[in-house]
């Protein structure tokens, strides 16, 4: 059950009127500060979970900008980790001779193991910081790259203990639609005898003909019948550089998915999903400095600190509020109980796989506590 705090509330008077204590509610939501809520903040009330809830996957990247992960990353892993099928630390950039760049995991791998999560090398056509599709024509182009970088891909696999090849390549040419395609069965050919699996990242599109440089490289369809498993990624509606709205809007993203099942078997698909929104200096102006990401605990507090009342816009299914800072008005965007729960009930209705997180640095705590009661969650691979 989700309660949204009203003007008067208290943690005692809202744990008495629901057959709870003070300290449970404060525990299963991680309040940091539960002598303080803001009003419109929603709260998990604890409820028995049914012991016949769908059993999904549910993987989580995980990005760093450091050398190692930080230690907020892996104690979030820790903390997480029991509920995910997969871990995909992020990423090996794949370079123009075929090899990969270094990622130390840090720890994370044995964290994954720990907790019976699936290692995954996750590889990108990310050069320089961008999306580069010259690098993943030069990569299609080649037997002997393509060769080299499967070898070095599945040397990683065995020094993390991974059973998952993930390719997150991204803005490739609409000439290379089934180049990717012939790419990724040479890779599903080499690593299937071997017991691993394949997955990739598909961008959101809502029909086969999608015009765009992030859709057009992308056949669903075809990608689909090659791969164990899709990612969607169903977020960046509301992105850092545009205009402020909700992340993952309910409305596109149900779009996109119904969209997808009609190319790729439901039972292949994992619904993106953002754990983070964004914080927009208004007014907003392109060129303007970039929103501010943050998490939906981050996202709290600072409304607490504002003194800013939560508002919930029942079409995007999304929190938000506004702030006054140093004479500029703020709007943050970002994910609560609510959200999340029209997101699984979502997935439940489409009959998807599961459910995919970006990324795990961001600390989401009702989302774990949702998650665990709305459903099992698959351990072992698909």
């Amino acid at each position: 059950m989700i309660y949204v705090v009203k003007s008067g509330d208290s943690l005692f008077s809202i744990a008495r009127s629901h057959g709870t204590n003070a300290a449970t509610l404060a525990a299963i939501n991680e309040l940091q500060d539960p002598d303080v809520l803001v009003v419109g903040q929603a709260l998990i009330i604890p409820s028995t979970p049914d012991p016949n809830r769908p059993e999904i996957v549910v993987n989580s990247y995980a990005e760093w900008y450091t050398d190692l992960p930080s230690k907020n990353l892996l104690e979030e892993a820790q903390r997480r980790s029991i509920l995910l099928t997969y871990l995909m630390p992020f990423a090996y950039d794949v370079k123009r001779d075929g090899t990969l760049t270094p990622l130390n995991w840090g720890g994370l791998g044995e964290i994954a193991v720990e907790n019976n999560a699936i290692p995954t090398i996750v590889l990108t056509n990310l050069e320089e910081g961008a999306f580069s599709d010259t690098l993943a024509e030069k990569i299609f182009a080649s037997e002997e790259l393509q060769n080299k970088l499967i070898d070095a891909a599945l040397a990683e696999a065995k020094t993390h203990n991974a059973k998952d090849i993930h390719f997150d390549f991204e803005y490739l040419r609409a000439e290379d639609r089934e180049a990717y395609v012939a790419f990724l069965k040479k890779v599903k050919d080499r690593i299937s005898p071997m017991g691993f699996t394949l997955s990739a990242a598909l961008p959101p599109k809502s029909s086969a003909n999608q015009p765009g440089k992030w859709y057009a490289g992308h056949d669903y369809k075809k990608i689909g019948e090659v791969v164990d498993f899709v990612v969607i990624m169903t977020y960046e509606w509301g992105y850092s550089g545009g205009p402020p709205m909700a992340v993952s809007p309910i409305g596109p993203v149900r779009e996109v998915l119904e969209y997808a099942i009609t190319e790729i078997p439901p039972k292949k698909i994992l619904m993106g999903q953002n754990l983070y929104g964004y914080d927009w200096t208004l007014p907003y102006a392109p060129g303007n400095p970039y929103a501010k990401a943050l998490s939906p605990q981050g996202a709290l507090n600072l409304a607490r600190e504002r003194n800013a009342a939560i508002q919930y816009d029942e079409k995007a299914q999304a929190p938000f509020f506004n702030y006054w800072l140093e004479g500029k008005e703020h709007v943050v965007w970002f994910e609560d109980a609510r959200s999340i729960q029209a997101k699984f009930n979502l997935l439940k209705e489409l009959g998807l796989l599961g459910i995919s997180y970006w990324h795990l640095a961001f600390s989401f705590p009702q989302n774990w506590q949702l998650l665990s009661e709305m459903f099992h969650v698959k351990k072992g691979g698909v």
